[in-house]
Formats: C-alpha cells, sequence, structure tokens
C-alpha cells in the first residue's frame, strides 16, 4: 500500500494530536477542513487509522519508519542532578539519529528496568541510537536489550485490523 505526502503530513501530526480537531490539523498541515476531514475517512476506510488513538502500522508509512523496543538494566551508580533533569525533562530526541523517534520511557520494576520504545528508519538507524544513548548515559546501565517489533496483534488496546496477515509471521 502506497500513501501520498499528504496522507503521511496528515498522519505524522495525527499520531501525536490524534484529538485535534479537523480544524486545526487542516491548518497545521496546510490543507482545507475538507481535504483532510476526506482523507481521515480514507484513512480509516483503509483500516489505517485504527481508532481515536491514530494507531498507525509500519506498512502505512511505506515502510520509512520501524518499531523498536530497548531493554535496560541499571547499574548500581544513581543518576546525578544534571543526568535526572536531561533523562526526566530533557528532550533525549536531540541527541539521537535523524529519523530516530523516542515514543515511551518507562521505569520498570523486574528483570529490567526500564523500557524505551522508539522508532526508526531501519535496525542500523536504530542500533546508532542505542550507541549514541549509551555515549550519554551507558554507566547507569549494566544490561541492554534490542527487540524489533515485528507485527502488533494490539496496540492501544485496539485489534490490529490486519490480524490475518499475522499467520505470516509465525
Amino acid at each position: 500500500m502506497t500513501l501520498t505526502e499528504d496522507e503521511l503530513k496528515i498522519l505524522a501530526f495525527m499520531e501525536n494530536h490524534a484529538k485535534e480537531s479537523v480544524e486545526k490539523i487542516a491548518k497545521n498541515c496546510g490543507f482545507s477542513r475538507q481535504k483532510v476531514w476526506k482523507i481521515i475517512k480514507q484513512l480509516e476506510e483503509k483500516k489505517i487509522i485504527w481508532g481515536y488513538s491514530t494507531i498507525t502500522g509500519t506498512e502505512a508509512k511505506n515502510n520509512r519508519v520501524q518499531h523498536f523496543t530497548l531493554l535496560l538494566k541499571r547499574s548500581m551508580l544513581p543518576l546525578d542532578e544534571s543526568m535526572k533533569k536531561e533523562v526526566i525533562f530533557a528532550k533525549l530526541d536531540d541527541f539521537l539519529p535523524s529519523g530516530v523517534r523516542i515514543e515511551d520511557i518507562i521505569i520498570t520494576q523486574g528483570e529490567w528496568d526500564a523500557i524505551v520504545s522508539f522508532y526508526a528508519p531501519d535496525l542500523i538507524t536504530a542500533i546508532k541510537a542505542v550507541d549514541m544513548l549509551f555515549q550519554r548515559l551507558g554507566k547507569y546501565f549494566q544490561g541492554r536489550q534490542l527487540l524489533e517489533h515485528l507485527f502488533p496483534i494490539r496496540k492501544n488496546g485496539f485489534k490490529n485490523p490486519q490480524i490475518t496477515n499475522l499467520v505470516d509471521y509465525i
């Protein structure tokens, strides 16, 4: 499936602002309200937009991005104050390669102490992003594991409308 540049522009905006009005989406994207409404309806019919959260699979983006999860195991070294501020308040994306966008950073209890979910154009760029994060934060972690998402069964509580394609991945 190939999407137009207009569709991609609307999807990119909606991924971070899914609940905005059609008027605001149109203004941000430089389109008319009618054009945005029509494109959103087409994306819903094609099952590219799964729900109010605007969930898209990588196939919707012409394979321009892939989804990854980084599992992190903390070292015994506590974060100093400046590093706490950087991790919590700064935008770590600014230190990453072009095309990499962090989705979630989650502190966990269990075998792994943190989870970083992010998008990257390909596996090589994802590995570079992890290496760049470790250049800045590596002394605070003793272990890491990078996972590439192959196929979402559910995302944000919504069942993937392309679930029948899962057979190809098993």
